[in-house]
């Protein structure tokens, strides 16, 4: 009986190291469609063309899904309305640009150093076609979108005078500046103004002319001058 036991186990070890190994897994193919995240992307970037060619009104669902290369119903299932994406594109086109300011290259602690670098890089992305395109759609939406409005204002405009800000508080705690008549909130935004304002009106008044480097060299030379005579310790 022992040995008959040893037997049959020894018999189903030996079928146990014969059986034949499992198949291998195989590598699936590749995707020929998109994921979905590269498709919410795709229809992100289509309604970012649109919405800047033709402001929110114009724009179209079919335009959308044309200039993003995918079907009607892909459209929908990552943004079911319009009002949806035009929201998204925003958000989106605000944190850009913000992201692009704060990654501005300032060599210079010295005050009128460094506001000529912010500006210039401001000018360089508010005068740009798209940027006056986002202003344009988003000022004519306000009263159908003013929470997004306040929100393009919050993170754009005003984010900027945040960055300028900080930078003038550095500067008056060094001296170099004294913003007691004013107050440091107030100083930065007069300095953004100062770039903007008569820089962007004109873009947006004469929207076939693009401005030059020259001219926008100019500009933020002519508000960093002005800024510091009038706040600047002499």
């Amino acid at each position: 009986m022992r040995g008959t036991t040893r037997r049959q186990e020894t018999g189903l070890s030996a079928t146990r190291r014969k059986a034949p190994p499992a198949p291998r897994a195989t590598a699936a193919p590749a995707a020929s469609t998109p994921a979905p995240d590269d498709k919410a992307a795709a229809v992100l970037a289509g309604a970012r063309t649109a919405f800047l060619a033709h402001g929110f009104s114009a724009a179209t669902t079919d335009m959308i899904q044309s200039a993003s290369g995918v079907s009607k119903a892909t459209v929908y299932a990552r943004y079911p309305t319009k009002e949806a994406l035009f929201t998204a594109v925003v958000e989106a086109e605000c944190a850009r640009l913000l992201g692009a300011v704060r990654a501005t290259r300032i060599r210079s602690r010295k005050l009128h150093d460094v506001l000529e670098a912010l500006a210039l890089s401001y000018l360089g992305l508010v005068l740009s076609a798209d940027v006056l395109a986002l202003f344009r759609a988003v000022v004519g939406e306000a009263p159908r979108f003013p929470a997004l409005a306040r929100q393009f204002y919050l993170v754009g405009p005003h984010g900027f005078n945040l960055i300028v800000e900080c930078h003038l508080e550095e500067a008056a705690i060094r001296g170099e500046v004294d913003f007691s008549s004013v107050g440091l909130e107030m100083a930065a935004i007069h300095f953004v103004n100062l770039v903007r304002g008569e820089a962007q009106m004109q873009c947006l008044t004469h929207p076939g002319s693009v401005p030059s480097e020259a001219q926008r060299d100019h500009w933020a030379a002519a508000a960093v001058t002005t800024f510091m005579r009038a706040f600047g310790k002499r």
